[in-house]
């Protein structure tokens, strides 16, 4: 596999989590949200819903905000040519650092581990912005 198609593995990764959290989400809103007639009414009308279904919705919610930069950083990456090893070990590093974070949000919600698991991420993505304005500078 050249790093060129191994870039997009950690893509493909990172979607069969929110795959994972949309089903944890259906699941979760049919055992403890859609649990009587009320229950469901107060969900359709007012978005009331129980806190470990609400958990995973904002959790589901972060998959759309700073991984919208990843994704957007490995197609820049690829079309650039500037993907290489390095980039895609960082790209599985920010993916695992995004199964880690929806595992303690969902479970424990502990912001004591959510906290640095988001920073590593932050800090991963932030390393691939880096990489490629070097890349595109040094051009």
């Amino acid at each position: 596999m050249s790093p060129t198609t191994a870039m997009f593995w950690p893509m493909i990764a990172h979607a069969f989590l929110v795959f994972i959290l949309y089903g944890l989400l259906l699941y979760r809103r049919k055992n403890q949200t859609l649990t009587s007639k009320d229950a469901v009414t107060q969900y359709r009308e007012k978005g009331v819903e129980g806190q470990a279904s609400s958990l995973v919705n904002r959790n589901i919610a972060n998959q759309f905000e700073l991984p919208a930069l990843f994704h957007a950083i490995c197609l820049l990456l690829y079309i650039t040519d500037a993907d290489n090893v390095v980039t895609v070990v960082l790209a599985w590093l920010f993916v695992i650092s995004r199964y880690a974070h929806s595992y303690v949000h969902v479970t424990s919600n502990r912001l004591r581990y959510r906290a640095p698991l988001f920073g590593i991420g932050f800090a991963l993505l932030v390393c691939l912005w880096a990489w490629l304005a070097i890349w595109l500078a040094l051009e």
